[in-house]
């Protein structure tokens, strides 16, 4: 059995929380552009820090919460989030308001997510995705609220067929799920309204 340890987390909890949730939603009002994230926060070790922020700022009781299967076969790692968010763990990612993915290669499709309801558009998902790196994969082409012209991102880890399943989600507006991509340090945020198209 896996030793639990609850320790850790933001070392100063109102301050890192305000911070992170400052960088979290300048992330989605700026889509595509890089925010700093995860300082001064010791996750547990099998969480990236920039991953636990999204945790700890955004989720609580109140906000079922969905981890890909790496995560979720952590009986430490899962009660290390229950103590610091008090969030209830979901299998279904339909019932998820938030989602957290170690592995991108672990991201169900994004339909699979809650999608909210033209009344209710915010019951959704946000999903943060940890990538390895914010440059060296396919070129995308970002348009939309929060970007003058254009943006270019090139995310590395993202599935094969990311665009056609981000048209198939924007059409869907004002519904559809949110994203956070994550690197050391980073989130990029990529809401619903943004439109993104492969270069070229």
């Amino acid at each position: 059995m896996e030793a639990i340890a609850l320790e850790s987390g933001f070392a100063a909890p109102v301050f890192g929380a305000q911070t992170a949730f400052r960088a979290l939603m300048d992330g989605l009002a700026n889509p595509g552009q890089p925010q700093p994230l995860g300082a001064g926060l010791t996750a547990h070790a099998g969480l990236t820090p920039e991953l636990a922020a999204v945790a700890l700022t955004l989720c609580d009781h109140d906000m079922a919460l969905w981890l890909d299967p790496t995560l979720a076969g952590s009986e430490a790692l899962v009660a290390w989030l229950r103590f610091h968010t008090a969030a209830p763990v979901t299998t279904d990612p339909a019932r998820a308001q938030f989602a957290l993915v170690l592995n991108p290669a672990d991201l169900p499709a994004l339909d699979r997510f809650a999608l909210g309801s033209d009344e209710y558009p915010d019951r959704s998902t946000t999903v943060a995705i940890a990538v390895p790196a914010f440059d060296g994969g396919a070129p995308l082409t970002l348009r939309g609220p929060g970007i003058k012209g254009t943006r270019t991102i090139a995310p590395v880890g993202l599935p094969d067929d990311f665009v056609a399943q981000w048209t198939a989600n924007r059409a869907l507006f004002p519904r559809g799920v949110d994203l956070l991509l994550v690197v050391a340090g980073q989130v990029i945020g990529l809401p619903r309204s943004t439109r993104i198209a492969m270069e070229g």
